[in-house]
């Protein structure tokens, strides 16, 4: 057996094994290469986070990532049978080449955008840099030849999930924004409560009120504590705590003529659909969103 074969069963096994350790944690929440097909990837964003697939038709396309632990396996038979492995190892090490960029950028997400965390150096695991280069490995030592195939096949897979990943990004936010806010004043109302109150119950114990009131339509009533107005004709209204903890409802330019005379200090009632809260390790705060927005005049 050539070193190059003895490299070809060793990145198999390693990609194997780290497939099932720890790649990330979130909060309490340890997730690994196998939490992706099985659903948890997005049932622990979910529940720490209120971050959803924003595809859920789509998931059951993430099975495919169980061919990972399965490519690997029968690529250490192949190679002690000496049959061809390069298409085979090609597949499981460029899948776990993209679904470990997946995990980082989507941690990466939520340091810059939810502030969960300090880094996004914090929250990933050594396992994951290692499924990572075994990744790389297996796929490089899959034959002597095709250097320049392999090395092609691994720039392109790491380029299109990166500017994939950031694509979908984009068009997820677009589609938020985009979501018809008229459609809130019809929609029948789950809880009408004061912004100190609803601020309080969050803060008390996360886990209970974003079992409550996400994705439920609240009427909300309180001093607005900030307004900002956008150039794009968006305004954010904020309810603030003395403890910097915050509501902030994002409101679209269908409502602009409604909001634009609001000043800090006016009571407003506002109603939309919560998107839940996410505690910010950085600043030791609560923040707590809401999508779908509009002016209640009821």
């Amino acid at each position: 057996m050539t070193t190059l074969n003895k490299t070809h069963i060793i990145a198999s096994l390693v990609l194997l094994i780290t497939f099932f350790l720890p790649w990330v944690v979130w909060k309490d929440a340890s997730l690994s290469g196998n939490d992706m097909p099985v659903g948890q990837f997005f049932a622990a964003a979910r529940e720490k986070f209120g971050v959803d697939n924003p595809f859920p038709q789509f998931r059951i396309v993430f099975k495919i990532f169980w061919l990972i632990p399965a490519a690997s396996v029968v690529v250490i038979a192949f190679v002690l049978l000496t049959k061809n492995t390069f298409w085979l190892a090609a597949a499981a090490g460029l899948l776990s080449l993209s679904l470990v960029l997946v995990y980082f950028l989507f941690s990466n997400n939520l340091v810059n955008q939810l502030g969960v965390s300090k880094s996004v150096w914090s929250m990933v695991k050594p396992w994951l840099f290692i499924q990572a280069l075994a990744a790389v490995t297996i796929v490089l030592s899959a034959g002597e030849e095709k250097w320049l195939l392999k090395s092609g096949l691994i720039l392109v897979t790491a380029s299109a999930t990166f500017f994939g990943f950031n694509m979908i990004s984009k068009q997820v936010e677009k589609k938020i924004m985009e979501e018809t806010y008229e459609s809130t004043d019809n929609v029948k109302t789950d809880f009408t409560l004061g912004a100190n109150d609803l601020l309080k119950e969050f803060m008390a114990n996360d886990s209970a009120a974003n079992k409550k009131y996400r994705e439920k339509v609240l009427v909300v009533k309180g001093a607005a504590g900030d307004v900002e107005i956008k150039t794009d004709s968006t305004v954010i209204i904020k309810f603030s705590e003395s403890t910097g903890s915050y509501i902030v409802f994002s409101l679209d330019k269908d409502q602009f003529e409604k909001a634009k005379n609001i000043k800090a200090g006016d009571a407003v009632s506002l109603k939309g659909s919560c998107s839940g809260s996410v505690y910010s390790e950085i600043l030791s705060t609560t923040s707590i969103s809401f999508k779908r927005v509009i002016i209640n005049n009821k």
